[in-house]
């Protein structure tokens, strides 16, 4: 089987990584044969309530002040000018602009501004936090004073809110984000949280928006049953990679288990994959 797009990474106009690499990326993704990439670079109007300690050092460039994080915007027009090099250099290669719009419920303003800048072709949306008497903090500082269960229960409730109140992307990212920063110790089970999780599936589904499969983790065949037992017509493949050799990491795994969910690849090898 030949391996699907990869449909979400990130550059070096993503803020958040130092190891992005568009031209590298692309480079990947021709030595692996895939049929198109797209670059969804981060794009968060947040300011983080953080603990400084907790703060990678790659990201203490963005510390607004002591206990604030507050993310760069999108170089749109340097992003832009990127891409048409990277086409220009790589013909065979469809690559795709995007943007992976953060919480933009919390910020329909500036999210629609921002996509009225330039003629995004994928747009992903995507939840990293969990709004807590007002401040807005990161599920994985969260953890540190919250329970576990907790913490996930409101992040899967925030994603249905982030559902209902903002329709301008057409794919759900990594719905197991804070799955990946659980402390040590402690063991998901996607089973303990089904009726959150299906009630995400079951909103995501009567949209008629696709469910990303991300392959950043060990993925879950269950969500992809679920997923189809909520009615859920399409799903997309992201490795979300932020360095050239994580493009499309997983994804011969992920497209079998795709498959045995019952979908198969769209018209044109770059589309979601549909029922």
């Amino acid at each position: 089987m030949s391996l699907p797009a990869d449909l979400h990474t990130h550059s070096e106009f993503s803020w958040d990584t130092r190891t992005g690499d568009m031209e590298g990326s692309c480079a990947r993704a021709v030595e692996l044969g895939l049929p198109a990439i797209a670059f969804t670079e981060h794009t968060d109007f947040v300011s983080w309530t953080v603990e400084a300690d907790r703060v990678p050092e790659r990201w203490t460039p963005h510390m607004a002040d002591a206990t604030h994080l507050a993310p760069p915007p999108l170089d749109v027009d340097g992003y832009l000018a990127a891409i048409d090099r990277c086409r220009a250099k790589y013909p065979e290669l469809r690559i795709i602009t995007g943007v992976e719009l953060g919480e933009p419920h919390w910020f329909a303003g500036p999210a629609a501004a921002l996509l009225a800048r330039a003629p995004f072709e994928r747009v992903i949306g995507s939840l990293h936090s969990v709004r807590v008497d007002g401040l807005d903090r990161l599920v994985e500082d969260e953890y540190a004073t919250r329970p576990v269960r907790e913490v996930l229960r409101d992040y899967f409730a925030e994603t249905v809110r982030m559902l209902e109140a903002f329709g301008d992307f057409s794919t759900l990212t990594h719905l197991d984000y804070p799955v990946r920063y659980v402390p040590a110790g402690y063991v998901f089970r996607i089973e303990d949280h089904e009726d959150e999780v299906r009630q995400v599936l079951k909103t995501l589904a009567g949209q008629s928006r696709a469910l990303e499969v991300n392959t950043r983790r060990t993925l879950e065949p269950t969500l992809l049953r679920w997923w189809r037992e909520a009615g859920g017509a399409a799903v997309s493949f992201g490795s979300d990679a932020h360095r050239p050799d994580a493009v499309a990491a997983g994804f011969a795994g992920a497209a079998a288990l795709a498959e045995a969910s019952g979908f198969r690849p769209g018209r044109h090898p770059y589309d979601h994959w549909i029922r």
